[in-house]
């Protein structure tokens, strides 16, 4: 009898991330199951560096990206050849994780060839479809044909049974984002643009569709405004690969000497260098998770967030992306030490560092499969 298939797709760099310790800790078990791990390419160097940290590299590479490609023409193709490999391998599972469209493509091909699908980080949401766009739509569309709900929080896990999905498939997991920041917080190395300074570092990362623009003409304005208030401050952008984005952030913040316009960093060089951070501004879900793990404040420039446990905990704080708002929030950390203090929280809201083994606990437990002892409850 053939040995049981788990297939985990990704596309991105934070799927690449949030993925990989659960696929780690399933090769634990590969007497008993086979994982494959399949790469769309929709951000396909950034997904590369993503799992340098974790020793992994796709089995199989769809090498979808293309320039300038359009959210139908991803879709489609992501779509089109998921079908294909999930109808050579014939899986037992297929597993996505989040909110990008290679999720969405991953769960409508596993409902179009009857396959179960596990769904890592289920039940975020926001109150309206199109914010952020497209991500709300499809983690909203992905829950309709999930099997298994791996919800990160208890207030995910709440969401999706006050939708209607059976209680029995919604597993509180914690995120395994926290599993990723901390597997690599742990090497001792410090990042090599703020190593010896004593000068606090400003860490900026601002991708959102919505915040393409005007939005992000005024978060690159007000990182500068910042800089002329605290003259001791510096600031770190890793600038995502898309052009608009780009664009924008070296108008404005090109010509700064304090400003370091960087390359997106390999996943281990981003976490030392949020751990060589005074604060964060992102308009990242993921970073959103990471930074409060490693006691860094966040600043959220975004009008709404569908991970609000960090501003519950007081990890975080919405400023959106009014240029006045931005500067306020920020100037406040770097100058009001017991105001920073506060923000660093003793333990993330978002898990505790064990999200990977519960999920491998329930996929092997689906399976039928003989599985040590499930860790301690989140």
């Amino acid at each position: 009898m053939d040995m049981p298939k788990i297939i985990f797709i990704i596309g991105t760099r934070p799927e690449g991330i949030k993925v990989a310790p659960v696929v780690l800790e399933l090769r634990k078990y590969s007497h008993v199951v086979e994982t494959v791990l399949v790469s769309t390419g929709q951000h396909q160097e950034m997904l590369v560096q993503a799992l340098e940290p974790f020793g992994l590299t796709p089995d199989i590479d769809l090498e979808l990206m293309q320039q300038g490609q359009t959210l139908p023409e991803i879709t489609s193709r992501a779509l089109m050849g998921l079908d294909s490999i999930i109808k050579e391998k014939e899986p037992q599972w297929v597993v996505g994780q989040g909110d990008t469209t290679t999720v969405l493509a991953a769960a409508i091909a596993a409902f179009y060839n009857r396959v179960s699908f596990a769904h890592i980080e289920a039940g975020l949401r926001t109150s309206s479809i199109d914010l952020p766009f497209p991500e709300e739509f499809n983690r909203r569309a992905v829950s309709l044909v999930t099997k298994i709900h791996f919800a990160p929080t208890q207030r995910a896990a709440d969401r999706l049974i006050a939708e209607g999905y059976d209680p029995a498939s919604v597993h509180l997991t914690g995120n395994t984002g926290v599993d990723a920041v901390l597997h690599c917080a742990k090497e001792n190395t410090k990042a090599a643009i703020n190593s010896g300074s004593e000068n606090p570092l400003i860490l900026v990362t601002t991708h959102r569709r919505e915040n393409w623009g005007e939005p992000q003409e005024r978060i690159a304005t007000a990182v500068a405004q910042i800089l002329d208030q605290v003259p001791s401050a510096r600031a770190v952008v890793a600038m995502h690969r898309n052009p608009q984005v780009r664009e924008t952030l070296t108008k404005i913040l090109g010509a700064h000497p304090r400003v370091s316009l960087i390359e997106p960093p390999g996943y281990f060089e981003f976490v030392k260098l949020m751990q060589s951070s005074h604060l964060v501004l992102t308009d990242s879900g993921g970073v959103q998770e990471d930074a409060p793990a490693l006691g860094i404040p966040v600043l959220v420039l975004r009008e709404e967030t569908e991970r609000p446990e960090g501003v519950e905990a007081g990890a975080a704080k919405l400023v959106g992306t009014q240029t006045e708002a931005i500067v306020e929030g920020a100037v406040a950390l770097l100058t009001d030490p017991r105001l920073h203090a506060q923000m660093v929280v003793k333990s993330s809201p978002y898990g505790d560092g064990h999200a990977s083994e519960r999920i491998r606990f329930q996929l092997l437990k689906s399976l039928g499969l003989t599985s040590p002892e499930p860790p301690p409850q989140c």
